[in-house]
């Protein structure tokens, strides 16, 4: 059993093994893949592991002895999905891993927001609190979360954590999403539209999958409806949002702030307007990548591909 793993540096920059799938067969691990050299590298491959190189429809037919792909990740639009059918590819992803990870940095995102922890360190760092002529001083307004409200777009896994922690802090929690399953047991919890959210909620966080009707949810009209006070996180998907919109809202003061794990391109080209925003903070794809996410995320991956060689494949989408 040969097995290609396309782009694996993020996942295991060296601090993890790959000793368990090589029990299973003979592997071969490339930090990073270019798309145009997939099928080079992976032309006898029975088994493609992929956290972000696309395998569309051409380099899928092209991959004649490939059997299996394995995402290592939850989001697997980056697959052919139709031709692997076709061709009885199974595909499998990682659909719980990283829930406590991303719920951790969104709320680390919000207090960033509320107190510019970063900023504050710097000025002191800087020599600005030597200087000064007061004992307190600081740079921005700051806020306190006690007795605010939470808007969640999205409420699975991850959302329903954030939601959870920011109760913790105080805050009411307005949760937005397809089914209304389930609902936290905390009094201060209440189903909502995305509207509404954006209409009530003092911040808004991102949590829901990007799919032909979530992409661009969030844009000038919709922008439009939050409190000039407000800020929005998204530790989801980049393609969420219109940024040029959010730039444009941000720029103009119609909301206070946004921070963001996630862009339309990642690396994002130099132009993306988010980069030159005010009051918006951007990290570089970070949420998921906890040295115990990625260990979770190893073992899951390796928990499928052994299931699929039992011949009882799990997580298959």
């Amino acid at each position: 059993m040969k097995i290609i793993v396309l782009d694996g540096y993020t996942l295991n920059p060296g601090d993890l093994s790959w000793d368990g799938f090589m029990r299973l067969g003979t592997v071969e691990v490339y930090d990073r893949t270019p798309p145009e050299a997939v099928v080079e590298r992976a032309s006898s491959a029975e088994v493609l592991l992929t956290n972000k190189v696309p395998l569309r429809a051409k380099t899928v037919r092209a991959l004649t002895s490939l059997r299996y792909i394995g995402v290592l990740a939850t989001g697997y639009d980056i697959i052919d999905l139709a031709v692997a059918r076709e061709l009885g590819i199974t595909v499998t992803n990682i659909p719980a891993y990283g829930a406590d990870s991303v719920a951790q940095l969104t709320i680390a995102l919000l207090l960033e927001l509320c107190h510019h922890v970063g900023m504050h360190n710097e000025a002191v760092h800087a020599g600005e609190w030597s200087r000064s002529k007061d004992w307190s001083f600081w740079k921005s307004p700051l806020m306190e979360l006690q007795g605010k409200t939470l808007g969640v777009v999205g409420f699975g896994r991850i959302g329903r954590r954030v939601a959870e922690i920011a109760h913790a802090l105080g805050m009411s929690v307005l949760a937005s999403t397809t089914r209304h399953e389930n609902p936290p047991l905390y009094p201060e919890f209440e189903w909502a539209t995305t509207e509404e959210i954006l209409m009530a909620a003092d911040v808004v966080s991102l949590h829901c999958p990007l799919t032909g009707e979530t992409r661009g949810l969030i844009n000038a009209s919709r922008l439009a409806l939050m409190k000039p006070g407000s800020f929005l996180i998204n530790t989801s998907r980049g393609g969420l949002v219109v940024e040029q919109d959010l730039a444009d809202a941000l720029n103009q003061g119609k909301i206070a702030g946004a921070a963001l794990d996630v862009l339309s391109g990642e690396p994002p080209p130099n132009d993306n307007p988010l980069l030159h925003a005010k009051h918006c903070i951007i990290t570089p794809h970070l949420a998921w990548a906890t040295r115990e996410a990625r260990a979770r995320l190893m073992r899951t991956a390796e928990e499928n591909l052994a299931a699929f060689l039992s011949g009882h494949p799990q997580n298959v989408v």
